[in-house]
């Protein structure tokens, strides 16, 4: 993951919303609600993404196979 930067920026927000969410995302401040809930959102596309793919072949000998130490030339 590439390091964060961070930008500033005013955003009118549902309060009850951001409570709803921090008390599911287990957060305290607004902030860390917001980044939590945007991880989240990036988190379920990657798991979409992934659940998607067409993985018949990946065997448990086609994943042995992945796991071995490749030998350096």
């Amino acid at each position: 993951m590439p390091t964060a930067t961070r930008t500033r920026t005013n955003i009118n927000l549902d309060k009850r919303l951001v409570d709803e969410a921090a008390a599911v995302l287990g957060t305290v401040q607004t902030t860390e609600t917001v980044h939590a809930a945007l991880r989240e959102v990036v988190d379920r596309a990657a798991r979409q993404r992934l659940a998607a793919q067409d993985l018949a072949g990946l065997t448990p000998e086609a994943l042995a196979a992945l796991r071995r130490p490749r030998k350096l030339a």
